[in-house]
């Protein structure tokens, strides 16, 4: 009974998370709403096991960030991945806008200790955040350790609805680049036979194509079977066999490179060789669970976050907060002309320094939804900003703040 009461609980702000955001037009991401609901409701009557307690617990993560990230390299192509070199440009000049402008403003305003516990999270969000809270453990400085999950959970409430803001505005942009290049493209075939009809051209049979020609069909790759062996197990075989593949890979390299990155790259090889379909996960109809799980283990550590601890910080945090976001504004608005990115594409891909995945692929969905009319719109939306939001989060959250919080954590 307690399994499921916690699991209606934890699907309820979920929930309302996503009824929020689609009545605010995404305006409001679902997200921010979701985080809002389990701080209150850790501050007043929600046990703080309540996560674990609905499943999603360790073990459940631990194959979750995995597999998932497989599947966002199903849902890529090669050459697409590799066009957004750009974007990972423009992430990381936003990680160093942050970090320059924080360190050197924010030196003039509070303590070094301060600075140095809070900054990281800002170019790493979670992830920072809670390894410069284990750091601040293992060096025994408890002072401090309320700063690093303080500074996610404030910028946060900023950073998805800003980011929102951006990709609606870029979507409005992009739309209507696509409407013109289609009114053009409807004028120049109105044109072309104008001129033909115009012109009397004789008119001459046109060659007839051999019946088996017609009926050819896609020939099934050596290693898919039949639809009616392609099943939801069989789907999900294949990508846990390619989880572990990447997960082996990454243990012999020693950490060198994150393992969450080597299994994206896994993702994106195994699909373009045919071997995992384009958006595996949906297909085998559980990518909306470990989504939700995913979310829910993330939010779940929101339950050390006091009242109190947010009361006595506000200033410092609020304070370096906006310093951060205006150097990742003016370090990617710098760059977005010279690397062909409007400036809200730009700061959109540094703001994923906040957050990251899966935050970044929920906001960009939200938006793609919200602003596109048609199938083809929507999935026009997504072509253009999710590649760019996904590898600009990956190569912040999951390389960048890493880095940045193991050096933070030496010059305590």
């Amino acid at each position: 009974m307690v399994a499921i009461l916690s699991l209606m609980v934890v699907m309820g702000f979920m929930m309302l998370g996503e009824w929020v955001s689609t009545r605010s037009r995404a305006y409001v991401p679902s997200v921010f709403i979701t985080a809002l609901l389990f701080l209150v409701g850790f501050w007043t009557i929600v046990p703080k096991n309540i996560v674990p307690a609905a499943s999603f617990g360790t073990a459940f993560i631990q194959i979750t960030q995995a597999v998932l990230l497989v599947h966002m390299g199903t849902l890529m192509d090669l050459k697409l991945l590799l066009k957004q070199w750009r974007a990972v440009v423009i992430a990381l000049s936003g990680v160093v806008g942050t970090v320059v402008l924080t360190m050197g403003i924010g030196r003039l305003l509070f303590d070094w200790h301060t600075i140095v516990a809070s900054v990281p999270p800002l170019t790493g969000g979670l992830v920072a955040a809670f390894l410069m809270t284990a750091g601040l453990k293992a060096q025994h400085i408890t002072e401090l350790v309320a700063f690093p999950v303080a500074m996610f959970v404030m910028h946060s409430m900023l950073g998805y609805p800003l980011t929102a803001w951006m990709l609606k505005r870029e979507s409005r942009r992009l739309l209507q680049v696509r409407h013109v290049d289609v009114t053009v493209a409807t004028a120049d075939s109105a044109t072309s036979a104008t001129v033909q009809t115009t012109a009397q051209l004789p008119v001459c049979p046109l060659p007839t194509v051999p019946a088996k020609v017609k009926s050819v069909q896609p020939q099934l790759r050596h290693w898919q079977l039949p639809a009616a062996y392609d099943t939801s197990a069989f789907m999900l075989f294949k990508v846990a066999a390619v989880t572990g593949l990447a997960e082996w890979t990454a243990q012999l390299a020693h950490g060198t490179v994150n393992q969450y990155i080597i299994c994206l790259v896994f993702g994106v090889i195994a699909h373009q060789l045919g071997f995992l379909e384009d958006a595996v996960l949906e297909k085998a109809g559980v990518f909306h669970w470990l989504m939700y799980g995913l979310l829910a283990y993330i939010f779940a550590n929101l339950n050390i976050v006091k009242i109190s601890m947010l009361s006595g910080i506000l200033i410092p945090i609020v304070t370096l907060i906006v310093l951060g976001v205006l150097g990742m504004w003016i370090a990617s608005s710098l760059l977005a002309r010279p690397l062909g990115f409007s400036r809200e594409m730009a700061f959109a891909s540094a703001l994923t320094a906040l957050f990251g995945f899966p935050a970044d692929y929920i906001v960009t969905h939200e938006v793609t939804e919200i602003m596109g009319s048609t199938a083809e719109e929507k999935q026009y939306l997504l072509d253009q900003m999710l590649p760019k939001m996904l590898v600009g989060g990956f190569a912040t959250v999951s390389v960048a703040s890493v880095i940045i919080a193991s050096i933070f954590l030496k010059i305590l």
